[in-house]
């Protein structure tokens, strides 16, 4: 028989996963009680995708599937129960205008990202959920059953179940500080050790420092496992020389590929111009050697590449810059080819976990039940978003992810306690 007295439910974490987790429990017979330890609710959804915020991908959930390279079927029933149509269905009925741009990615019309978190806060509150500023250092656990939370200030709530979404410990300055793996440790869980995910990556390669600052449009990109000798990525778009290594969209996508953690265990191949076949190539060189004939290649090479490049790959290429272009031989334009084709930067490591988009570890997903989100380690204890062992490559999919294992875990800490 279900009980006249509402549900006492704590979400520890007010950002994507914890406000839809909050909103969904407390349509139930609950009173939830959300608590984040900053001022204001989902400050790392204000600064995704650039402050426009990818919310979702809007594709099957067989494609959301495929675009998790870590613990893909753990998220199967989540991604069902709630997928990106819900997702999208639900921020146009709180007043959020959507549009699906390239690769399926979803953006607010307004490209705000804070209209998207105004949704989120607005959707737990109209469902009664309360937000309130508390830091959780600690869960209350009795015979293996989780019954309330324990704050910084000593304080202690009491509650019929808790709901960790805490995040990971990418962006720091966003409050994602890693507390809800001491919180899962406590219970009884193992943490799969945190590692940054679509980051930017460091090599040591000078053309990355002569050309810091420089982004490049259309270049094209293959990952190479050098331990296997295998290509695990390929990609075209954009990305940046930095003057620790390489960064921008294709490069954060790129990391999510390079799972094995030993340095310099990745090379990546960059190809300046993806769109000219190599014969395609030469033959455009020649008719600009023509054309420059009394130039140095130096100078008559900027009608091909950014400037900045020019005096890094011709080194690669060994040809001298103050060569005339009247001057260059059969084999030092075949040379130049192949380097503008080919360029070889060596991965050394990615950048710090603070610097990533996406924590890739956390709470191990076998001691989860992937219906539900309920520890097995801990009766009456849930899990939600990035504090998960699961991540995805860049597009929307880890906000998904987020909505989705929210979702699951607000629906059944209602139903599974009422019970």
């Amino acid at each position: 028989m279900l009980s006249d007295i509402p549900l006492q439910i704590i979400v520890v974490g007010a950002g994507a996963a914890g406000l839809m987790a909050a909103g969904v429990a407390a349509q139930g017979n609950a009173k939830v009680t959300v608590l984040d330890k900053n001022d204001r609710p989902a400050r790392k959804v204000m600064i995704t995708g650039k402050g426009r915020c990818n919310v979702t991908n809007n594709c099957s959930v067989d494609d959301l599937i495929k675009n998790v390279p870590q613990n893909a079927k753990f998220l199967y029933s989540a991604f069902r129960q709630f997928t990106s149509q819900d997702t999208m269905n639900l921020f146009e009925s709180l007043g959020v205008p959507l549009k699906t741009e390239r690769g399926n990615r979803v953006f607010p019309v307004s490209d705000k990202a804070v209209d998207i978190v105004d949704a989120l806060v607005k959707f737990a509150k109209k469902n009664g959920a309360n937000v309130k500023k508390g830091h959780v250092k600690e869960l209350v656990i009795e015979n293996g059953c989780c019954k309330g939370v324990v704050l910084a200030s000593g304080d202690v709530l009491k509650a019929d179940a808790v709901i960790v979404c805490t995040g990971g410990c990418s962006y720091p300055g966003t409050g994602s500080t890693g507390d809800g793996y001491s919180l899962a440790k406590q219970a009884g869980h193992t943490i799969i050790e945190p590692y940054p995910s679509l980051v930017p990556l460091c090599c040591e390669d000078s053309i990355c420092q002569d050309c810091q600052g420089l982004s490049l449009k259309n270049a094209a990109i293959s990952v190479v496992d050098t331990k296997t000798e295998k290509e695990v990525y390929h990609d075209f778009g954009e990305m940046l020389f930095t003057h620790f290594g390489v960064s921008g969209p294709m490069i954060l996508s790129a990391s999510a590929h390079m799972r094995e953690k030993e340095t310099n265990r990745y090379q990546i191949h960059l190809d300046l111009k993806p769109a000219l076949e190599p014969s395609v190539l030469d033959a455009r060189i020649v008719r600009d050697m023509v054309q420059y004939k009394n130039m140095d290649l130096q100078n008559a090479f900027i009608h091909l590449m950014p400037k900045s490049l020019v005096a890094p790959v011709l080194a690669l290429a060994g040809v001298l810059g103050d060569t005339k272009c009247h001057s260059l031989t059969k084999e030092e334009r075949k040379s130049l080819v192949d380097t503008i084709k080919d360029i070889v930067l060596s991965i050394k490591k990615p950048r710090p976990i603070s610097e990533a988009v996406i924590t890739s570890g956390g709470v191990n997903v076998k001691e989860v039940d992937p219906k539900t989100m309920e520890s097995k380690c801990c009766k009456n204890l849930y899990f939600a978003g990035e504090v998960l062992d699961v991540d995805a490559y860049t597009g929307g999919f880890n906000l998904q992810i987020a909505f989705s294992t929210g979702f699951a875990a607000g629906t059944h800490v209602h139903m599974e306690e009422s019970t």
